[in-house]
């Protein structure tokens, strides 16, 4: 389905997002048909792995605009990510009109003024999205919020109120087509209601099993079924047991990776022991997995 004016319902979007291997249930369908209706920014927070980053890839695809991505850190500043001068090129102009011998009078003022001309402005990726190509809007991803600081968290209420950026030496830059925007959080800390209420939000939880395995099918096709299927009902009971990082959809899909890599058709507590590291990243987790048993969580599989 084409994105013009955007979606028409909220099954226009199930529709777009699957036809981009995405699956989304209906709740997180529901929060980015109105997103895009309403022009608002979209929070997601859940967990690491459940597939909040897949969200704004796959609305690029499907819309056709310019997949930008901000990954947040501490520290992270304005010439990092709005806009900084390219100085090299500034110098190497400098250079090449004091060879020309432009470097005296009025030649000197206008080349003070040519310094900050826009061809040596380098658009990071909050400015980025303010220019559409061909009225298609931008996907500005946000990635991780809560891994910035409380003053860039500030500093981006301003640009997603107005979606208008200044560049003193330059002047405004406003988006004739405001980017779509997606924010997320890995809830390491908590974001400010501030930024929460120019947004619209969604919690994104792990699949259930069903639908994980209907993700496991798109996603990894050449993958046997009913090892899908077994795959999917671990990763659940992984998740109930309280670990410090349950398995998310992105380590579900590395774990079916390495065991068709592997040779492995029927899942055993062998093949589990052999690429447990593709499932469980904290040797915590995998201790505590160890303790309990391999063949204990593979015999819930069978019934036993």
């Amino acid at each position: 389905m084409a994105f013009t004016d955007g979606p028409d319902s909220v099954d226009d979007v199930v529709a777009a997002l699957a036809a981009q291997d995405y699956l989304a249930d209906e709740g997180l369908a529901t929060a980015i048909f109105l997103s895009l209706r309403l022009q608002r920014p979209l929070l997601l927070e859940g967990e690491a792995g459940v597939g909040k980053t897949e969200v704004a890839r796959a609305l690029a695809a499907w819309t056709g605009g310019e997949f930008i991505r901000l990954q947040c850190y501490e520290g992270l500043d304005v010439s990092q990510s709005v806009y900084e001068w390219d100085y090299s090129r500034q110098l190497l102009h400098i250079r090449a009109a004091e060879a020309a011998g432009a470097t005296s009078g009025t030649d000197m003022k206008t080349l003070e003024d040519e310094l900050y001309d826009e061809r040596f402005l380098v658009r990071r990726p909050l400015l980025r999205s303010l220019a559409a190509n061909d009225g298609v809007p931008p996907v500005l991803l946000i990635d991780e919020v809560d891994r910035a600081d409380d003053e860039f968290e500030a500093f981006l209420l301003e640009i997603l109120s107005d979606f208008a950026i200044t560049v003193p030496e330059l002047g405004t830059f406003c988006a004739e087509v405001p980017p779509v925007v997606v924010i997320t959080s890995n809830r390491t800390r908590d974001v400010h209601d501030a930024l929460k209420r120019r947004c619209l939000y969604h919690w994104v939880q792990h699949p259930d099993v069903e639908r994980e395995i209907e993700i496991l099918r798109v996603r990894t096709p050449h993958v046997p079924a009913s090892l899908a299927s077994d795959i999917a009902q671990v990763a659940s009971e992984l998740r109930s047991m309280g670990l410090y990082k349950p398995p998310g959809v992105a380590e579900t899909l590395d774990w079916a990776e390495a065991l068709v890599l592997v040779g492995v058709d029927d899942l055993d507590a062998e093949a589990m022991n052999a690429t447990i590291g593709a499932l469980l990243k904290y040797r915590e987790d995998q201790d505590r997995l160890r303790a309990r048993g391999f063949g204990e969580v593979v015999g819930l599989l069978r019934g036993a």
